[in-house]
Formats: structure tokens, C-alpha cells, sequence
């Protein structure tokens, strides 16, 4: 029984400017902007939502099987996933194309400049479902355009249940394609602000968009979640977290917890607050795969945030 995740891999390089972005930038000289900051901390992450996603799954003890297209420099990402027992069965490599990357420049004020690079991530379209054998649900979360269209449109045709995670691809789509996309997926999963963009494009609220799926997801931050059922709603209470060190990668923990309870057919109570103790227990940590769980602590943590006892 394993989820295909189709998404992305990336390296993400992270550093820290020791000031404030708006002490080096002159408002009324951004037409002509040419600086440079000088960035002592600095850290190399392995990212894209189908790696951490497969993470997060494999810690819980699900099976991911992700999905992605990476660049010629993949290597020290291929060491790790090896190292983490997660699969590169459908890891496909493109030649003369680098892995995505992102360069994140935080300042003191937790303000961040970004600069990404797609890579081979625009080729995801060349990996088709269909390749995957025993798969039992499957995720399309962002990738490449063509690649996240094409791989909805698989999984349905398949009969293979899937949710779809658009994250930060969404503005790459329309009001018609979304719309299209929610009534092939089975599940949907959000981020608030994601949510309001969705409604705004499709022109369907949360409730109308739960009565074509089984399930709409949106999370909420330190807010909790919201499952919306097409006939009422699940409020999902925030998991606490011990520290608050880094956000990046919480939303791809939550989802990690998210599959494992659809997996196991778990009721959507105990679902929403896997998934939300997942992403608690991310936040703890710096880059989006260097936490760890093991059953017992997970279930102790769980009775501490929740005050009942995990059945899973």
C-alpha cells in the first residue's frame, strides 16, 4: 500500500543577513536597486514538497513513493533519500538540467528574499502515473504546470483516490483549470491564504467546493484546521509547539500526517490532529527534514497535545 507523490525536489540554500533588509534599501531609489548583503550563516537544505512530504510519510512508518524529475546534481539528495529507506523508483533524471533550487536570504526582521530556479522540476510531465505499480492513493502537490495537470488527469483515469495540494504552483493556474482540478481530485488541501485565491479563481466557497470532494482541507498556522465535509465542518485545534525555530516545510509535515491517516483509514478527528502534531513537531526544527519521531514519542506528544490517547 503506497502514495505516489508527484511534486518537487530542490535544494534549498538559506542565509541569514545580520540586519534589516530596510536599513540597505532606499524606497525611492528601487528603480535603480544594486545591493549586496553580507550573509555569514548559511545552510544547504534538501526540499520540494514531494521530498518532504515522502519524509514526513516514512517517519510516521508510511510508504511514500515519490515522484519527481531532478537535475544532474542530485547526488548528495539521492545519498540522503537512501539513507531514509524512501524510494527513488520514480526519480527521474534530466539531463543538463540542474535540481530545482531555491536561494532564501532571511534578515533580522524575518523578512526573506527569494530567488528560485525550476530546473528540471518543468519536466515533470515526463513521469506518467500509470508507471507506478501499487499504489493506493496519491498526491499531486506543486511541480511543473504541465506536469500537475497531466498527473490529476492520470490519477483519475487510473481510479487511484488523490489529493491535490496546489501550494505555491496555484497562481500559475486558472479559475477553469482549478475548478477542474477539484472535480478530479478526491481531497483538497489548502494553506488560508491559498483558500482565498482558490475561492477568488473558482467562484466556489469552502462548502461548495466540499460537495464535489470528500474532503477540503485548509490549515490554519498556529490557528488549527478546518476539514470541511460536504455535510458539516471538523475543527482541528493546533498541536503545541515545544519551540518555534522554523516554519519552512510545516505545511508539507502536516501533509505527510494527512496521508497516513487516509492510508489507514483513520476518522478525520485523529487525521487532522496527526497531521497538525506533524507540522508542531517540524517547526521545532531548522530546514524541512531534520526532525525525528519515533511511535512511542509521537504518541506520547500526541496525549500531551491533545489529551487522549492515539489509536493508530
Amino acid at each position: 500500500m503506497s502514495a505516489l507523490i508527484c511534486g518537487s525536489f530542490a535544494f534549498d540554500t538559506i542565509m541569514v543577513f545580520h540586519d534589516r533588509f530596510r536599513n540597505h534599501i532606499l524606497p525611492d531609489k528601487v528603480h535603480i536597486l544594486n545591493v549586496a548583503f553580507h550573509v555569514p550563516d548559511l545552510r544547504r537544505e534538501f526540499g520540494g514538497c514531494a521530498g518532504n512530504i515522502a519524509y514526513n510519510l516514512k517517519l510516521l512508518g508510511g510508504d511514500p513513493l515519490p515522484m519527481g524529475t531532478v537535475g544532474e546534481d542530485f547526488g548528495p539528495y539521492a545519498e540522503w533519500m537512501d539513507a531514509q529507506g524512501i524510494p527513488r523508483t520514480h526519480v527521474t533524471t534530466v539531463e543538463g538540467t540542474y535540481t530545482a533550487q531555491a536561494f532564501i536570504t532571511t534578515d533580522m526582521d524575518d523578512n526573506q528574499i527569494t530567488a528560485f530556479h525550476p530546473g528540471a522540476m518543468d519536466h515533470a510531465h515526463r513521469n506518467r502515473v500509470e508507471d507506478a505499480s501499487g499504489v493506493t492513493i496519491g498526491m499531486v502537490s506543486p511541480d511543473g504546470r504541465d506536469g500537475m495537470l497531466e498527473h490529476a488527469a492520470q490519477f483519475a483515469e487510473a481510479g487511484i483516490p488523490f489529493i491535490f495540494d496546489p501550494g505555491q504552483g496555484l497562481p500559475l493556474f486558472g479559475g477553469e483549470e482549478l475548478t477542474r482540478f477539484i472535480d478530479l481530485a478526491t481531497w483538497v488541501c489548502v494553506n488560508d491564504y491559498e483558500a482565498e485565491l482558490l475561492q477568488e479563481r473558482t467562484g466556489l466557497s469552502p462548502h461548495e467546493m466540499a460537495e464535489r470532494l470528500q474532503a477540503l482541507i485548509i490549515t490554519r498556522g498556529a490557528k488549527g484546521s478546518e476539514i470541511y465535509l460536504p455535510e458539516h465542518r471538523i475543527d482541528i485545534p493546533p498541536a503545541p509547539a515545544r519551540e518555534l525555530l522554523d516554519p519552512t516545510g510545516c505545511g508539507d509535515a502536516y501533509r505527510g500526517g494527512l496521508l497516513y491517516g487516509l492510508m489507514h483509514d483513520l476518522d478525520w478527528e485523529t487525521t487532522g490532529r496527526i497531521a497538525a502534531l506533524m507540522g508542531a513537531i517540524k517547526i521545532e526544527h531548522h530546514g524541512t527534514q531534520n526532525h525525528r519521531i519515533d511511535r512511542a514519542g509521537f504518541e506520547a506528544r500526541y496525549h500531551e497535545a491533545f489529551g487522549r490517547n492515539l489509536c493508530w
